[in-house]
């Protein structure tokens, strides 16, 4: 098929085979491709309630005419952020045990983030790991939370606190399908898509003028161009292929993905989960406003200059994302969801921090007192 964009990413560990990611136009159709890295005869289309009445059939069609004797089983979940959670993992089990998987069955990912990871999740655990396939269908899972085999779920504590790392067996990327996303949706993407340029240098030296070109492609990134979009994926697919491959279990450089997670976890946590309900930010918003944040207290710590956070502002804010901590969330409370991050360790919080050329680096020890400044205000555009 023309116009197939692909990326591979290096195996993690001996056991595990390496991947491709495969980007484009009508791959949800090429049952040849999503069949191709089924090994047993039972598999497992888990997605939501948004996803799944729009895509579910074609996917099992797809299927079936490549793999007549494929034993396919469909779980749907509701949608939301709010739903990843152990009880819905569990009942990805059930539906595994209903399907009577083998250890050579597979779990098909249909949807974003939350079923990647809720899905990846449980196909990490179901007879200690099968198989999953990666379909993403938004724009933020196909940049980031489908490559490189990060599963989670959430606690009320905070975010993607169970879970494992689960590489998968192949990522399908249809670009036609995120235009079915609401322009929300859309915008939620390009947060992580900016993420990339804004620590380019640091994951990929080669390729360290990416955030220039996000700027210079704003305006065909919002209007859905294809050619842009599919460019942008495999960009950003290659950044995270490229660090994924020097630190898979995330304990060096991988962690530098993280840019504007901390606060961005904090504020998701703080308000339940509600952005995908409408209440508050989802999290590709809660991350931007994590990025103006991370770039205001590297400013304040004098690794940054304050123009380079207000130009990463300023393309947050023409791609139509939030960049402002919403009203009635305690600076106090977000401190102390932040204790909790994954990222934090028996030194204190540690924040991935910027230079404003680039560069990325993990900073640890950050006192109370300068992250509460930035929380409130208090530091020049934080």
């Amino acid at each position: 098929m023309s116009g197939i964009a692909t990326v591979s990413v290096a195996a993690t560990a001996s056991s595990v085979p390496d991947y491709t990611i495969s980007i484009g136009p009508g791959l949800l159709d090429d049952g040849a491709l999503l069949a191709a890295s089924l090994r047993g005869r039972h598999a497992l289309l888990v997605s939501d309630a948004n996803v799944a009445p729009l895509y579910a059939q074609r996917v099992e069609a797809a299927l079936r005419a490549a793999r007549p004797g494929l034993a396919l089983s469909r779980w749907v979940m509701p949608a939301g952020e709010q739903e990843k959670t152990l009880t819905r993992f569990g009942e990805v089990l059930d539906a595994l045990a209903a399907l009577g998987a083998t250890r050579d069955a597979s779990v098909i990912a249909l949807g974003g983030g939350v079923v990647g990871d809720l899905a990846g999740f449980a196909a990490a655990c179901w007879m200690r790991g099968i198989d999953v396939v990666q379909v993403p269908t938004s724009l933020l899972a196909m940049v980031d939370s489908s490559v490189g085999g990060k599963t989670a779920v959430d606690l009320p504590t905070g975010k993607n606190l169970a879970g494992a790392f689960h590489p998968p067996r192949a990522v399908v990327a249809d670009t036609t399908a995120l235009r079915s996303l609401p322009p929300r949706e859309l915008r939620a993407g390009l947060a992580e898509v900016v993420k990339y340029g804004a620590i380019a240098t640091s994951l990929k030296p080669d390729d360290g003028a990416f955030l220039d070109w996000l700027e210079q492609h704003a305006d065909a990134l919002l209007g859905c161009d294809d050619a842009v979009l599919a460019e942008a994926i495999a960009r950003c697919c290659r950044f995270k292929a490229a660090v994924v491959a020097r630190d898979p279990f995330e304990r060096g450089d991988r962690a530098l993905l993280n840019f504007g997670h901390t606060f961005g976890h904090a504020i998701e946590t703080e308000q339940g989960y509600a952005g995908t309900i409408g209440d508050g930010l989802n999290h590709g918003e809660a991350v931007a406003v994590g990025m103006v944040l991370a770039a205001g207290l590297s400013s304040a710590l004098g690794l940054a200059d304050a123009s380079a956070g207000d130009r990463l502002r300023s393309l947050l804010q023409r791609l139509g994302l939030p960049v402002t901590i919403p009203d009635g969330l305690d600076p106090l409370a977000l401190l102390a969801r932040m204790r909790l991050d994954k990222k934090a360790d028996a030194a204190g919080l540690r924040f991935i921090l910027w230079d404003g050329r680039g560069g990325a680096s993990v900073v640890s020890g950050v006192a109370d007192d300068a992250v509460l400044a930035v929380l409130r205000g208090e530091t020049a555009h934080a």
